[in-house]
């Protein structure tokens, strides 16, 4: 298990993380979510060891580890901009760590052997690093972290520099990887949907605190405050009301229940369609729709439609 107990950390005048406490269990894939500047890297940092709190204490399994230099605390760690050794092979870039601490020959190969099937790169282990994809340079830096063994895995926006659809198929293999190697993984993203796919609990930071710590779908379904509401997954603001663009019904007549509002534009999205309304009040709102439902509504810009809210969430001070 990971612990940190209240944490902070300043730079100069300014306080990137303020007396931050998350535990991340054992065999976990934990996220840190969090807009730019939430401190999320910075916790990951201190994790590791690359950063020394101000105040508090990180411990692993139990063991004091926040003087202790990031090489003597067992953690792997990736970068959004993995750092390859170009003149080196595949083979050789996951083989480092191994050779580093003089393990028998046999053994460095047993283990790269393994880990090069694990991240699918078995048939690339004699290229170099220029000759490989985004994607591929990020696995083959996975394998090289989870090549001696570590007790914890700390991936900093380790896809952010990658297309969307390389990182789709990423988030896929790394849940995959973990639900194989069950190493406790931590994983910074300013994605939300990142965040809701590949982890088993998400932390939501916000300007050095933690907003909210929970599974996923708690996440969604029973956000903590406004902050968590609004950053994870879209919603409308209606008054002091928050909704979901799901929880909004769609209908053609009014039925005294309704409230008026113009088509505005229709944005089709291949299994589903976001309708853009302003409502007769001028408040603006986003409705989503199957492709079934917007097919049978037979909308167009400029119609005038009724809509009503079929839950709402309000917060209270």
């Amino acid at each position: 298990m990971i612990e940190a107990r209240g944490i902070t950390k300043r730079f100069g005048d300014f306080v990137a993380l303020h007396d931050v406490s998350v535990e991340v269990p054992t065999g976990s894939l934990t996220a840190l979510l969090g807009p730019s500047g939430s401190g999320k890297s910075t916790l990951l940092r201190v994790i590791a060891g690359l950063e020394r709190p101000d105040a508090g204490t990180v411990l692993l399994d139990g063991d004091d580890v926040t003087a202790r230099p990031p090489q003597k605390r067992g953690v792997g760690f990736v970068f959004q901009h993995y750092a390859a050794f170009k003149h080196m092979t595949v083979r050789d870039n996951i083989a480092f760590g191994l050779e580093v601490r003089r393990r028998p020959r046999a053994e460095i190969n047993k283990r790269v052997d393994e880990l090069l099937e694990l991240v699918q790169l078995k048939g690339l282990a004699k290229r170099y690093p220029a000759q490989l994809s985004g994607g591929q340079r990020q696995r083959m830096g996975l394998a090289r972290a989870l090549a001696v063994d570590p007790k914890v895995l700390l991936l900093d926006e380790p896809f952010g520099a990658l297309d969307a659809r390389v990182r789709k198929e990423l988030r896929a293999w790394l849940r995959r990887l973990h639900d194989e190697t069950h190493t406790t993984t931590v994983i910074v993203t300013h994605d939300q949907e990142e965040a809701m796919e590949v982890a088993d609990r998400v932390v939501v930071m916000n300007a050095g605190h933690i907003e909210q710590a929970a599974p996923p779908r708690e996440l969604y379904d029973a956000p903590a405050n406004e902050f968590v509401m609004s950053f994870v997954g879209p919603v409308n603001r209606l008054g002091d009301a928050f909704i979901r663009p799901h929880d909004v019904e769609l209908s053609l007549e009014p039925n005294g229940a309704t409230q008026e509002a113009m088509v505005e534009r229709l944005v089709h999205l291949g299994f589903e369609v976001r309708v853009e309304l302003v409502r007769d009040d001028g408040e603006e709102l986003s409705v989503q729709l199957t492709r079934e439902q917007a097919e049978a509504l037979e909308l167009v810009n400029g119609q005038i439609v009724y809509v009503r809210p079929t839950r709402q969430t309000i917060f209270t001070p």
